[in-house]
């Protein structure tokens, strides 16, 4: 009979004597050998008869005859036998047709002439009707069931801890280690997070990944790996703790397609088999499962918690509605903006119309705040996000803007249409009028336009201060003599009014620009007379407190009720609607006020006189004496600033 016996190679050939090919030849079980890259080396005659190949249709190439639920127990036989030692093991193969096979499969080392493991050699035999091979069937088929219990149990668990500790137990209990737990890889380091039969004080130890049974795992590009003392103490490992440990076998576990961590078997008392092995790459294939889910949902949590927080934290009021537009989410700024609290929002229309999705409205509140709402869809889900902020002083702003441009037309088109008229007459009758007549038309152009000027400059001085670009020159000046000058000045500018100084002999110096405190004191004395229209006294004192002071000019007028006293200092606003609109002006007046006076380093502010009135109160920085040297307050009168 001729010899029928294929190897990989030439060389190998040669190490087969012509009396091992004849045994294998006439084997009566088929005998394969594997390569240490499991492709097959060897396929006798008896294994083409039992698995339907030929030699020549599997020399040299990684068979797939193992059924992909066996894999595991192919990895830990293989595993085991690279150890030392053969093991005998009832198991199922797939014939070339798809047929499934019962056989007892024993499988050592293939050693070369030199001891080198070169391989591993399998003899395959049926094993239709053995008892042995049914009760070792029926103790894995109830393993496995086992096994599918305590997956189940792991997979219900969605805290890290929790599934590491489980992963722990079922460790144990199914490959009967004397010890076991779970390594987290973190970078190039080892954390012990997880373990069962280890001393309590051993949990957070760490270990250097490179030089570890893990890292040589890793490496190996093997499932499963079993070290045992013969190799090498374990003295300098982190589970030297447990007394005799002889063997040490792991399994990686992936989570997102990289090693997250390893589970591992330690053994002191009994052997290690290549079930146990199988064991624990399948547990550590669950447990990959199992550590997947639970930090898929602890990103998911992180994540909404992360959203959230983004959005309780967020300026604008934010609100999420459902299919029914009612409220789901009401954020910590939609409570402050709307004065709905969340308890009475959620479940509820919101407090205000919706725009289309998409589109933005808005929207004026009870509470007089006005609102600009965006709406906007959810893809693939039936609900709503509103994005709504407080828009008031933009609106007040624009209908301050709106009432400055009326009003200036106003105040512009009156002395305009004077000049107009008045010159006219004087281009179409100037021969027909008196001398008399003549000079009255000319004086009333000229008054006209110094209003007119007087107008213009105070719109300069605005937009100078709303740019920040007003210049001042601070220095020690005379205060009480500016007042004192300016109230000279302002007393012949009206016949109902009596204005008086109360200003103390030496007054310290003030510090700041006498220009600016000039224009600051002359505006205040025309409002004094401007919103005190029926006449009475008009009072201007100051007083040194501490290192301020503090100039006051008090009016027996009409009073700025307590809701304007800071929104007078804006531009383009003047006391709302009532006596004070009656009286004119642009709004910008003590806009400019407070402007000079805090680029003086001071503070003008409002409040009541006693009695009735209005009270305009200055602060200026006494001068010190190692301030430059004293500023001359302006020799002109007090300047006036148009009505404002």
């Amino acid at each position: 009979m001729a010899l029928k016996l294929a190897v990989a190679t030439g060389r190998d050939r040669e190490r087969i004597d012509a009396s091992a090919r004849a045994v294998i030849e006439c084997a009566a079980d088929a005998i394969i050998a594997f390569a240490m890259d499991r492709t097959v080396m060897l396929w006798n005659p008896a294994a083409e008869r039992l698995f339907g190949w030929t030699a020549s249709e599997v020399v040299g190439l990684e068979l797939a005859f193992i059924p992909d639920e066996l894999q595991a127990e192919h990895n830990a036989v293989l595993e085991h036998v690279a150890s030392g030692g053969q093991v005998s093991f009832a198991t199922r193969r797939i014939r070339k047709d798809g047929a499934l096979l019962d056989l007892r499969i024993d499988t050592s080392a293939l050693v070369s002439s030199t001891g080198t493991t070169i391989g591993w050699v399998s003899v395959c035999h049926q094993t239709a009707g053995d008892e042995a091979v049914k009760h070792y069937m029926a103790e894995r088929a109830r393993v496995v069931r086992r096994l599918g219990d305590v997956v189940a149990d792991m997979n219900a668990q969605l805290d890290l801890s929790a599934v590491l500790d489980r992963i722990a137990a079922a460790l144990r209990e199914l490959t009967r280690a004397d010890a076991g737990g779970f390594v987290l890889i973190e970078k190039d380091r080892l954390r012990l997070v997880s373990m069962d039969g280890l001393p309590a004080g051993l949990r957070g130890r760490t270990a250097d990944l490179a030089t570890s049974t893990v890292g040589e795992l890793m490496r190996s590009g093997k499932t499963v790996m079993m070290a045992t003392s013969e190799a090498g103490s374990f003295d300098d490992t982190i589970w030297s703790a447990l007394p005799g440990l002889h063997t040490v076998t792991l399994s990686l576990s992936h989570v997102a397609g990289r090693p997250y961590g390893a589970l591992y078997a330690l053994y002191s008392r009994r052997k290690v088999g290549h079930m146990e092995l199988e064991l624990l790459e399948l547990l550590a294939g669950h447990a990959s499962v199992a550590l997947s889910n639970v930090t898929a949902f602890e990103e998911v949590v992180r994540q909404r918690a992360h959203a959230r927080a983004v959005i309780d934290a967020s300026a604008d009021g934010i609100a999420v509605l459902d299919a029914d537009g009612l409220v789901r989410q009401w954020n910590p700024a939609a409570h402050r903006l709307t004065g709905v609290s969340v308890a009475d929002a959620v479940g509820k229309p919101p407090p205000f119309p919706l725009p289309e999705p998409g589109a933005k409205l808005t929207h004026k509140l009870d509470n007089g705040r006005w609102l600009d709402v965006l709406c906007t869809g959810l893809e693939d889900r039936d609900e709503r996000v509103l994005d709504f902020r407080d828009v008031t002083a933009a609106k007040e702003l624009e209908e301050a803007k709106d009432l400055f441009l009326a009003t200036t037309s106003h105040e512009l088109r009156t002395p305009i249409t004077v000049v107009q008229g008045f010159a006219s007459t004087l281009a179409s009758r100037w021969d027909k009028l008196s001398d008399g007549d003549r000079r009255s038309a000319v004086q009333t152009i000229a008054d006209r336009a110094g209003a007119l000027a007087k107008l213009v400059e105070q719109l300069l001085l605005g937009s100078r201060a709303g740019g920040d670009q007003l210049a001042v020159t601070n220095a020690p000046f005379d205060l009480a003599r500016l007042l004192r000058g300016a109230t000279v000045a302002f007393r012949p500018l009206s016949d109902k009014h009596t204005l008086t100084a109360d200003i103390p002999d030496g007054l310290p110096l003030a510090f700041g620009d006498p220009t600016a405190t000039d224009i600051i004191v002359g505006q205040l004395l025309e409002n004094a007379f401007k919103y005190s229209p029926d006449g009475g006294a008009v009072t201007v004192r100051a007083r040194q407190s501490g290192d301020q002071i503090e100039v006051m000019v008090e009016d027996q007028g009409i009073g700025i009720p307590p809701a304007d006293r800071e929104r007078v200092f804006e531009r383009f606003v003047q006391g709302e609607t009532g006596d004070r609109r009656r009286f004119g002006g642009i709004g910008l007046g003590l806009y400019i006020v407070r402007q000079l006076a805090l680029a003086q380093d001071g503070e003008v502010a409002v409040g009541d006189r006693d009695g009735g009135g209005t009270v305009m109160r200055l602060q200026l920085r006494r001068a010190n004496p190692q301030d430059a040297s004293p500023a001359h307050p302006p020799t002109a009168p007090a300047a006036v600033l148009p009505t404002g």
